[in-house]
């Protein structure tokens, strides 16, 4: 016994119909959220003075939410007066070191040389990383 099975044109139709709205739908959405934040900005004021930073947490133009955000504007300015925070660049340089010492030999200074070094660097924070560069030359082996 074969069972036939008819399809008719309109069944078609609404169905394509219903996934081009959809697909419009995405689009349109993928579009709004990325016209919240422009490329390369975080919407994050990291200028170190309260009242400023706080007027970024109300005004919504972080990326966190504005209670995450106050809370973290007060613990920050909390450890700064207590002399906690350090945003001197001397900080950041020991502490990317410091990430060199899980290599050995050779892998070891190559990496100190990419943090301390004349290097190549590409990128920022905001677009995903920063990427360095660093170029050496190895003389091949005589056999």
């Amino acid at each position: 016994m074969t069972v036939a099975t008819r399809f008719c044109p309109s069944q078609f139709n609404r169905l394509g119909k219903g996934v081009a709205y959809l697909g419009l739908a995405i689009s349109l959405t993928l579009t709004v959220a990325s016209a919240q934040i422009a490329s390369g900005t975080t919407g994050i004021d990291a200028t170190g003075n309260e009242k400023s930073e706080m007027a970024a947490c109300n005004s919504g133009k972080t990326q966190q939410n504005r209670a995450t955000c106050i809370t973290e504007v007060k613990n920050a300015n909390a450890a700064k007066r207590a002399g906690k925070l350090d945003n001197n660049g001397g900080q950041f340089s020991a502490n990317a070191l410091k990430r060199c010492d899980v290599f050995k030999g050779d892998d070891q200074a190559a990496c100190k040389a990419r943090i301390d070094g004349d290097v190549k660097i590409q990128g920022s924070v905001a677009e995903g990383g920063v990427i360095r560069e660093l170029e050496t030359v190895v003389a091949p082996v005589q056999p």
